[in-house]
Formats: C-alpha cells, structure tokens, sequence
C-alpha cells in the first residue's frame, strides 16, 4: 500500500478525516477541511463539485485512487470522497499523493 495511504488511515484513526459527500462538503465550506481526496473514478457531476468548491474555498484537492483504494485505507468500504482536517496529515498526505512534476531535458 502507499505510503501516504497508510498516513490517512492513521489520521482516520486519529480522528482527522471525515467521509461522505454531506460532511466533506460542510467541512470544505467551513474551512475545516485541509485536503480533499477524490476517488478517480468518481462520477463525472462529483469531480465537477468537488472541484468547483474546492477551488472557491482555496482547499487542496488531490484525485487518487479509486473508491475501493481509499475506502481500504481507511477501513469502510468504497469511499469516493475524504477530507483530511489536521494540517500535518494533509500536508504529508498531499506529499505523497502528487504526482511529480516531469522534468524537460534539453
């Protein structure tokens, strides 16, 4: 498993993630939210959502994993959307989960 997958099943243990589309949503709104991970094969109308209001609130989204991957690492099952409320876990989690960038040889 992921590195930064086994960082958010600790922070869900720890009591640092919320699941499902009313709470991450509530949470994103109030500025709970520090990170937002969205499951890639997530309906086309969630992406949009989640990617709408995480840009308006200025909230990390990251899109990795499908909803099976990310409901396993926390323990549930198929989970399409989480967010992550403690700085630090998000901030190692959104490490780990980007991509990096590609570099240009010349």
């Amino acid at each position: 498993m992921n590195k930064s997958l086994s960082t958010l099943g600790l922070a869900m243990r720890a009591g640092r993630v919320l699941a499902g589309d009313d709470t991450v949503l509530k949470a994103v709104r109030s500025g709970e939210a520090k990170l937002v991970i969205l499951a890639v094969d997530a309906a086309a109308n969630a992406q949009k959502k989640y990617r709408d209001k995480c840009s308006h609130y200025q909230i990390p989204l990251v899109e990795y994993g499908t909803r099976l991957e990310l409901g396993a690492a926390v323990g549930k099952v198929n989970r399409v959307v989480l967010a992550v409320t403690d700085d630090g876990f998000a901030g190692r989690i959104a490490q780990g989960l980007a991509k990096p960038a590609e570099v240009e040889e010349h």
